[in-house]
């Protein structure tokens, strides 16, 4: 079975959803289109668009404190959104599980894995 885990930083309330209201329709942060980004380009080199689907993928997250933790299944959007840009692999074909909480210095912990 094939798994790669990357480690990304995390940004706060920006990760919760990949868009927010504005005007007349929805627009993604700048600094959320950035972390996508950057997240799809660390994927890209593992080549999992070439792995058997469907692909699990589980967010592990450090936090600063229980107040700046937020509800995991909150970053699945922009995660499983910047996988699918990135790789062409349709978000269908992933299986989201929240992870494990921790306490320190603040990041994300993304595992993909083959089912």
């Amino acid at each position: 079975m094939k798994s790669v885990t990357i480690k990304m930083p995390y940004i706060g309330k920006a990760l919760s959803v990949n868009h927010y209201k504005y005007g007349d329709g929805y627009r993604t942060r700048k600094e959320t289109k950035e972390w996508m980004y950057m997240l799809g380009w660390l994927i890209k080199s593992h080549h999992i668009e070439e792995w058997k689907l469907p692909l699990k993928v589980t967010c592990d997250g450090v936090f600063k404190d229980k107040r700046s933790q937020p509800d995991l299944s909150n970053c699945s959007k922009v995660i499983l959104d910047a996988i699918e840009e990135t790789t062409g692999i349709n978000d269908r074909d992933m299986r989201w599980h929240d992870g494990t909480v921790e306490y320190g210095e603040p990041e994300l912990i993304i595992t993909i894995e083959e089912l």
